[in-house]
């Protein structure tokens, strides 16, 4: 089955990756957890609309690609639900004056969101029980307590879904790789507003950090797991 990458990756690129032993699968544990990154309206608009139309809603806005991966996020977050996994929000906080710094220099658009932009997405939206992460950087780690969650539940895995693939979903596959948590992207419930950027970010975290696939061979191998994994929930 050909890669998302393969059309923007040269072959010679990936024989390299090959040749140096890059990319081999980790595979999942027996305690997952799901961060679901930054899937509120800012990133997706309020409804399925193509990017440049999204944009004049929000200009954060990934526009149709978002809704996309929307629907497969809601799919492995039912699994989730079912099984009593823990599932953990990480989501950029509403920026203030007092918030500017460098992200808001390279993105000043982020200062002129409004409240409806930072809500969760209705249909992945949080239950409650599930973990709400608050932060002002990409990822999820940084200056969040998501690292002591994951020690509370027992997690061994984590499953990164939302937005954008080259920014907050990698630097939190980064620093979850880092912590030397088993980490796995389903490439069709992350996305960006950037098509190139997304693919290589994928083909750089399959080759390094993560096991990169799809939401359904993804849902068949958690399912494989079986109740008995259930990982308690952080209280």
């Amino acid at each position: 089955m050909p890669n998302i990458w393969d059309d923007i990756i040269p072959e010679s690129d990936q024989l390299a990756s090959r040749r140096a032993g890059f990319g081999q699968p980790s595979g999942l544990g027996m305690r997952p957890a799901l961060l679901i990154i930054d899937v509120q309206y800012r990133t997706a608009g309020t409804r399925p609309m193509p990017a440049e139309e999204a944009a004049k809603e929000f200009a954060t806005s990934c526009g149709d690609v978002a809704w996309k991966a929307i629907a497969n996020i809601a799919r492995i977050l039912a699994l989730f639900r079912e099984r009593g996994w823990p599932v953990l929000y990480p989501h950029v906080a509403p920026k203030f004056s007092f918030d500017q710094g460098r992200l808001t220099e390279k993105v000043p658009t982020m200062l002129g969101i409004s409240a409806k932009g930072y809500e969760f997405v209705e249909q992945v939206a949080p239950h409650d029980g599930d973990v709400l992460l608050p932060k002002k950087h990409p990822s999820a780690f940084f200056g969040t307590p998501l690292a002591s969650y994951l020690v509370n539940t027992g997690a061994d895995t984590l499953i990164v879904t939302g937005c954008a693939t080259s920014g907050c979903v990698r630097g939190s596959v980064v620093d979850a790789f880092s912590y030397n948590y088993r980490v796995t992207v389903p490439e069709d419930a992350v996305y960006d507003r950037n098509q190139t950027t997304h693919a290589v970010n994928l083909y750089d975290m399959a080759e390094k950090y993560a096991d990169v696939g799809t939401t359904d061979e993804l849902l068949a191998a958690l399912s494989a797991l079986g109740s008995s994994s259930s990982t308690k929930k952080s209280t």
